[in-house]
C-alpha cells in the first residue's frame, strides 16, 4: 500500500504506511530506507503546487490589470503546522 500511496503522490500516507512497518518490524530496512527517501517530497510537493499557482495567477496578470490590481497584490503564506500555503489578496 506505502508503495501505491507513493506512486500517486500521496507521500504522507506513504510514510505513514512506512511507519506502521517500522512499529510492526522494526528490522524492515527496506522502509527505514523508503521513510528516509520519502520524507521531504511533501514539502517539495507544495512547493511545485504553490510556484504553479503563483504562475498561474501571474498568467492572468492582463486580466487583473484591466481592474486596476497587480499579481504583486497576492502574496503566499505557509502555514508553519500544516505546510500548506493559503493565498491571500493585500492592497
Amino acid at each position: 500500500m506505502a508503495e501505491s500511496h507513493e506512486k500517486l503522490e500521496h507521500y504522507e500516507e506513504a510514510i505513514a504506511d512506512m511507519t506502521k512497518i517500522l512499529e510492526l518490524d522494526p528490522s524492515e530496512s527496506q522502509a527505514g530506507r523508503a521513510s528516509i527517501r520519502l520524507k521531504p517530497l511533501p514539502d517539495e510537493k507544495r512547493e511545485k503546487m504553490k510556484d504553479e499557482m503563483i504562475g498561474k495567477l501571474k498568467e492572468m496578470g492582463s486580466i487583473f490589470g484591466h481592474f486596476g490590481t497587480s499579481v504583486d497584490n497576492f502574496k503566499a503564506v505557509k502555514d508553519p503546522e500544516t505546510g500548506s500555503y493559503s493565498l491571500s489578496f493585500q492592497n
